[in-house]
């Protein structure tokens, strides 16, 4: 048993299967007392069984560790909420959370149901959300703060087949970085993670990616960012892609270039004669990979990229697929 994460107390949703699970049994390793979560469904986010959850707790305490499950499925404020209380009456505070969450609907935007979108958006981005929110209330009134860590992918960059879970880890993202900037004054540090890793699931990815790690490597980051290194270190409002042994930060959002209208205002003509030569276009790099990928699917290959944003996600509960959780 390590010390990293001595006397905290850590919360992990979908800690149940995959990088999850990984993430829940190195918080234990290094100390940390643990709530593990998981809803126990299957890919498609059917079937719930909270025996995973048990399962995992069960193998922490073998290992020494001190652990709680909680079954409770996070797209609801209730179960985000349950969370968090049943820290507190198990262990008093709650220093850490971190949602891992997620199911997969894979659809052409096109052709995409809101039965299909819904619940996608609902266990991602709102699970997330129902956790940060009662976590954050706690931990801006406690000594000590805490620390809020949120899964996204590189697939928020956008996707072929996967809107729904794009838009999902995108507002991720955006929602780390405004809990950032709202809790800072509190002491509350948020961080968001794109990893890279082998899971159940990697084998359906219709690219072969030269980057690629374990769900460890990708614990091994996460109890980094919850222990008070990271916190003394400033570390807030970040996105970090972990692959093997790789470690990549995002560029924030910024302007890129911009352009001003003289004399008279915008008319669509002269937008049109002025954008395109002087405020242009920031370049997709996705769009340059949709047309091999198209072709490897047709002939059944799988191109080489070393990407973490190349080609759709394949996730399930608690198992973050390649380019994400």
């Amino acid at each position: 048993m390590g010390n990293f994460l001595a006397g905290r107390v850590v919360a992990v949703t979908g800690a149940g299967r995959g990088i999850g699970r990984a993430v829940a049994l190195a918080a234990a390793a290094e100390g940390a007392r643990v709530v593990v979560n998981d809803y126990g469904v299957s890919v498609e986010g059917s079937e719930p069984t909270s025996e995973v959850a048990r399962s995992v707790v069960k193998e922490i305490e073998a290992a020494g560790g001190t652990a709680v499950a909680v079954g409770d499925d996070i797209s609801t404020m209730a179960g985000g909420q349950r969370i968090v209380d049943t820290a507190l009456a198990e262990y008093g505070r709650l220093d850490g959370v971190v949602c891992v969450a997620g199911i997969l609907r894979e659809r052409m935007l096109f052709n995409m149901s809101e039965q299909e979108w819904d619940p996608v958006l609902a266990t991602h981005l709102k699970g997330t959300f129902t956790v940060f929110r009662a976590a954050s209330a706690v931990m801006r009134k406690q000594e000590g703060g805490g620390t809020l860590i949120g899964f996204t992918s590189g697939n928020h960059q956008g996707s072929v087949s996967q809107a729904n879970y794009s838009a999902a880890k995108g507002g991720i993202i955006s929602l780390v970085r405004s809990a950032a900037l709202g809790l800072h004054r509190y002491g509350v540090t948020a961080n968001a993670v794109a990893p890279v890793a082998r899971t159940r699931m990697s084998a359906g990815v219709p690219v072969e990616l030269k980057e690629i790690g374990e769900p460890e490597d990708v614990a091994a980051l996460v109890v980094y960012l919850l222990s008070e290194r990271a916190r003394a270190e400033g570390i807030t409002g970040q996105v970090y892609t972990i692959a093997g042994p790789k470690i990549a930060v995002w560029a924030q959002p910024r302007e890129l270039r911009a352009g001003y209208a003289e004399g008279a205002p915008w008319t669509p003509e002269r937008i049109a004669d002025f954008l395109p030569g002087t405020v242009g276009v920031d370049p997709m790099p996705m769009l340059e990979r949709v047309a091999e990928m198209a072709a490897a699917a047709k002939s059944g290959d799988r191109p080489n990229t070393s990407s973490p944003s190349d080609g759709p996600a394949r996730d399930d509960r608690g198992n973050p697929s390649p380019s994400g959780g």
